[in-house]
């Protein structure tokens, strides 16, 4: 006998997709209040809402073969081509051993020289703007997030490709609409949208080949022992029997990596300065600690295992705001999930936003505690509870540079600046590819106290 997940009532079911389109995470918190395990039927077509750890277990680790990437998959391949996000099988596999290398700890701990050069370049920056009008802050860390992927990963300087981060607003904005309005409104009409999403496109592509073309003629005079991710791409490509087949790929991993490389880490310096400002006495920890643990130096690799309360504010950050807010996958086979059955080519949601919200997992799950992450507290908890870099084998490959940099520019920028927020202006968080914050981070800028 099949046992299926409950669902909302019929009557909640316009409310729930009212919110889809309006207000996604209010929209997973509803579901999330009818159970662990929720089912949302809409005609023929099925949605499975998964918000326990060994749920997310099953889903994303266990029995990860029956589980491809789901709901947003074909708008996403409309701003990502097949690349490392958006590809699944023996493409995916490939794609992920070409890069892997390039984000060993080994090689990781060796960029941190860049990365902290990188932040005292933002502090010295933001000193510019002390007692003087608001600064966006969220903007100020997607330069800095982007100047860091260049320079790890990339071996270029991104510094003058500012269009790169609002190319990437034009193109999410409308692929999350033609997301949630289900391709109704087809995307030959030339709505504003629409025009905003073509010339993004258009420019992500633009710089992506003068990336691959600075980086393969530089290769050509000598290099080609380098093993950053770039150039460990375009060897990867060279390998292909179908030249423009390989041209196309080789853009959508940069492309692919251009974002994820950058907006992640951005969304969660974003939400942890957010938090440091509306918790002062959390914030003269971190202070404390950076004080304490670098002087008046820049840090090391070394230091980012003494840095322990910052990554713990990091983290908790990462917990209320993962910048991964939603994994959706599709059933390829039925199977059986908790006791539930999932129809093969159901939708199915683990979200790391409502699950890492689970009061039967966390005390008090929406107030900032970052020592949540002592040790004694992490081992008594589930090890799918937390999921904010994925799980399973498409656990993200860049989690160890996305921490080793958020720690290095939270301690950097507490240590020597106080940020304020400015009066009138919450911080509201917007589901799209990633969690970020809606308008940006306006805050004042102030010597530390």
């Amino acid at each position: 006998m099949r046992i299926h997940p409950p669902g909302p009532p019929p009557s909640a079911l316009p409310g729930l997709l009212r919110k889809l389109a309006a207000d996604r995470l209010a929209m997973m918190r509803d579901a999330a209040a009818l159970g662990d395990a929720v089912r949302v039927s809409m005609g023929p077509k099925k949605l499975y809402i998964f918000n326990r750890p060994d749920y997310a277990k099953h889903v994303l680790a266990d029995n990860s073969d029956n589980y491809h990437k789901g709901i947003g998959l074909v708008q996403a391949r409309r701003v990502l081509g097949d690349g490392l996000l958006t590809s699944d099988g023996a493409t995916w596999h490939t794609q992920r051993v070409n890069v892997r290398p390039s984000f060993k700890p080994g090689r990781i701990a060796r960029q941190a020289d860049a990365v902290a050069e990188e932040a005292a370049k933002l502090v010295a920056a933001l000193r510019g703007h002390e007692g003087g009008a608001p600064v966006d802050i969220l903007h100020e860390v997607t330069a800095l997030t982007l100047g860091v992927l260049g320079r790890t990963l990339l071996d270029t300087e991104l510094g003058g490709y500012d269009s790169v981060a609002p190319a990437f607003e034009d193109v999410q904005d409308q692929a999350m609409f033609e997301m949630v309005t289900q391709n109704l409104v087809p995307s030959w009409i030339p709505l504003p949208g629409q025009l905003r999403f073509r010339r993004g496109r258009r420019e992500l592509h633009r710089v992506a080949d003068l990336l691959i073309a600075d980086r393969t003629a530089r290769l050509r005079d000598g290099h080609d022992d380098a093993d950053d991710a770039l150039a460990r791409m375009i060897t990867a490509a060279r390998t292909h029997n179908n030249p423009e087949a390989a041209r196309d790929r080789l853009r959508a991993e940069l492309v692919t990596l251009l974002l994820a490389g950058h907006e992640t880490t951005a969304s969660t310096l974003g939400w942890t300065l957010h938090h440091l400002e509306r918790n002062p006495a959390i914030r003269d920890r971190v202070r404390e600690e950076a004080r304490r643990v670098l002087g008046d130096r820049t840090p090391t690799a070394d230091d980012l295992h003494t840095l322990t309360y910052t990554t713990r504010v990091v983290q908790e950050a990462m917990r209320l705001h993962p910048p991964v807010w939603v994994l959706p996958r599709v059933a390829q086979n039925h199977d059986t999930v908790g006791g539930y059955h999932v129809s093969a080519g159901a939708d199915v949601l683990i979200s790391p936003y409502i699950l890492h919200r689970n009061p039967a997992l966390w005390d008090e799950p929406e107030r900032f505690d970052p020592d949540r992450f002592e040790p004694a507290r992490v081992a008594d908890r589930p090890r799918y509870a937390y999921l904010p870099f994925g799980a399973g084998p498409r656990f993200c490959v860049g989690s160890n540079l996305g921490m080793l940099e958020a720690v290095f520019v939270t301690a950097l920028l507490t240590r020597d600046l106080t940020l304020r927020s400015v009066p009138g202006r919450p911080s509201v968080p917007e589901a799209m590819l990633s969690l970020r914050i809606r308008g940006g981070l306006p805050m004042t800028v102030h010597p530390a106290a």
